[in-house]
């Protein structure tokens, strides 16, 4: 796979209001919008494919649709927008999370399932995992991988890191434990040896434009670029404050804004 290209696009929610409760409204996506790149996908001859289907070498234009969370809104909205135009996705479920309100339920994780779609771990609870002892991050990462493989009676092959973040000691955990693959919120579209565990995804926002969308799926021009930079710089403000203290700092700079 070391020339393919592989883009793997993280989505949160879909909403039409960005300002429902309990939901970050960056990550708050318009449902004509996720039409919107659902179309264009199958326009310009993108194929998705689930991560247990990605072969040697890469079909051209492969691509992943990733979910993280567990948002109600995936098993209302994204499956029928992605059934009916015969394309898969992978949700990436906090298992802790299951049967919260406005959460999937646990007949929607096997509704899922069932749809053909792939189920993965975001964790137990959304604890970033840099940020817990090694009996902690044991725990977060093998009960959530089982129940999930109880509810869709298939194995969880990959778990997205909670908030993107975790290291070389996070990764290596996971693999102990039983998973195949890694992602995190590295802004990239996985070429070469980052293949070996699709690390890299391009976030999807609220305010993203179709030109940007276009841009950063093609990764060509000032946007991927640009969302290298903003991911770098981020890291400073995270290492300096540390995560609990920026993820409060960031939560109401955010509630300011859209107050």
């Amino acid at each position: 796979m070391s020339e393919s290209r592989l883009p793997v696009l993280m989505y949160h929610g879909l909403h039409p209001d960005a300002h429902g409760p309990g939901f970050d409204p960056v990550y708050s996506v318009r449902p004509r919008d996720f039409a919107q790149h659902l179309d264009w996908l199958c326009a310009n001859g993108y194929r998705t494919v689930r991560l247990d289907q990605l072969q040697d070498p890469l079909p051209e234009k492969s691509i992943v649709i990733s979910f993280d969370d567990g948002d109600a809104s995936i098993r209302t909205i994204a499956l029928p927008m992605l059934r009916a135009r015969k394309m898969v996705a992978e949700f990436c479920i906090t298992s802790d999370f299951i049967g919260r309100h406005g959460m999937v339920s646990a007949n929607d994780v096997r509704a899922l399932a069932r749809a053909g779609m792939g189920v993965q771990s975001h964790g137990r609870t959304h604890r970033l995992l840099e940020d817990l002892d090694d009996a902690a991050l044991h725990s977060e990462l093998t009960i959530s991988k089982h129940r999930l493989e109880a509810l869709c009676e298939r194995e969880v092959r990959a778990i997205a890191l909670p908030g993107g973040r975790g290291g070389s000691r996070e990764r290596d955990a996971a693999l102990r434990v039983g998973y195949e693959l890694v992602l995190t919120s590295v802004p990239g579209v996985n070429r070469g040896a980052s293949l070996r565990d699709c690390h890299e995804r391009i976030t999807i926002t609220r305010d993203m434009t179709m030109e940007h969308f276009v841009a950063m799926v093609e990764w060509r021009g000032l946007a991927p670029l640009a969302a290298q930079l903003r991911y770098r710089a981020l890291g400073f403000p995270k290492r300096v404050l540390g995560n609990a203290r920026y993820e409060r700092v960031r939560s109401r700079l955010l509630g300011s804004v859209h107050r």
